[in-house]
């Protein structure tokens, strides 16, 4: 497995994971249209990471015009890929907006959370708040 792999599924089982414990305890709690957004727009945020990663090495190794095609049809796609969701949380009740775009923007969050503990432990350690 490639470190790109590694990566996705490093990240995308965390993301799933945590949207699917958060999103039964909106449905448990009443509020069935948060877990769906929740859920959906992780989705696709799962969807479009790994895109993201699949068409990298296509964009490797061509001419300077093709790169740009495939670069602009790849972010294209992905940006249908986010729409789509919202699309359908604009349009039905049932899913909410606010609970697709966060999840939409889950494994970003993740990505920066995790570089910001990272940050933070690094700093203390230097500092000498926290003891080996």
């Amino acid at each position: 497995m490639g470190p790109v792999r590694k990566t996705q599924k490093k990240y995308c089982s965390i993301v799933l994971f945590l949207a699917i414990i958060i999103a039964a305890c909106f449905i448990i709690t009443g509020y069935k249209p948060v877990g769906k957004g929740l859920i959906t727009g992780t989705l696709a945020s799962i969807l479009n990471f790994v895109l993201m990663g699949e068409t990298i090495p296509l964009r490797l190794g061509h001419a300077r015009r093709k790169t740009f095609i495939i670069s602009l049809g790849s972010v294209y796609f992905r940006y249908i890929i986010m729409g789509i969701p919202i699309f359908f949380a604009i349009k039905m009740a049932e899913i909410s907006l606010i609970a697709t775009v966060i999840g939409i923007f889950s494994v970003q969050i993740l990505i920066l959370s995790e570089h910001l503990a990272k940050i933070i432990l690094s700093t203390r350690k230097k500092t000498g708040f926290i003891k080996k």
